[in-house]
């Protein structure tokens, strides 16, 4: 049964009071380019981030759900109605509890698709957590936070089909923008729109 998405305005807006990067027009190029950790974009693939449409290509393997689906526009700037759409599809499998995600996140994800080149989708295999599955997989790991920004959503685990996960883990520190985990045997990468910091 599909669950209703209800977008409410809170921290999950752009242009909240916590130190997050303006990611506007050219707040986004500023973020993409500058930076002791900046992406090294070519001066086309700088223009299609800044003028053209973003918009997220993804697979979600435990739902089954497929995406591609355009998110920010110049004109109309971040679309409600397909943030709720990718969050449906970023939902909690074990219970369909659904979350608004971020845009935040969904800017590092876009970036990362767009410095590596993907016209395939990317496998996302964690999106939101609800409280009670995070705690259960916390239960039964050390290496799940307690705290986990998958809770707020604001966080994903991805994974490029074919098994290029460092090259994702080095586009994704790259971008010098919140938490970047890499987890070699598991072949994923964790990235998240808290604080910059790496582990592994």
């Amino acid at each position: 049964m599909r669950t209703e998405i209800a977008f409410q305005p809170s921290s999950n807006i752009p242009n909240h009071e916590e130190k997050r990067p303006d990611l506007g027009r050219r707040g986004f190029l500023k973020w993409v380019t500058g930076g002791a950790g900046a992406l090294a974009l070519a001066p086309g693939l700088l223009k299609a981030a800044i003028l053209n449409e973003r918009y997220l290509l993804f697979y979600n393997p435990n739902t089954g759900d497929s995406i591609r689906r355009v998110y920010w526009t110049p004109r109309d700037g971040y679309i409600r109605e397909a943030i709720s759409e990718i969050s449906w599809a970023l939902r909690d499998h074990h219970n369909d509890q659904v979350k608004l995600f971020d845009p935040n996140v969904l800017d590092q994800f876009y970036a990362l698709q767009l410095q590596l080149g993907l016209g395939q989708p990317v496998n996302v295999i964690s999106g939101y957590r609800s409280p009670s599955t995070n705690w259960r997989l916390a239960e039964g790991s050390r290496r799940v936070a307690r705290n986990s920004y998958h809770m707020q959503a604001m966080a994903l685990d991805i994974r490029v089909p074919g098994g290029r996960a460092w090259d994702l883990c080095r586009a994704a520190r790259s971008l010098g923008a919140g938490g970047v985990g890499y987890y070699p045997r598991s072949n994923f990468v964790h990235i998240d729109c808290g604080p910059v910091r790496y582990w592994s």
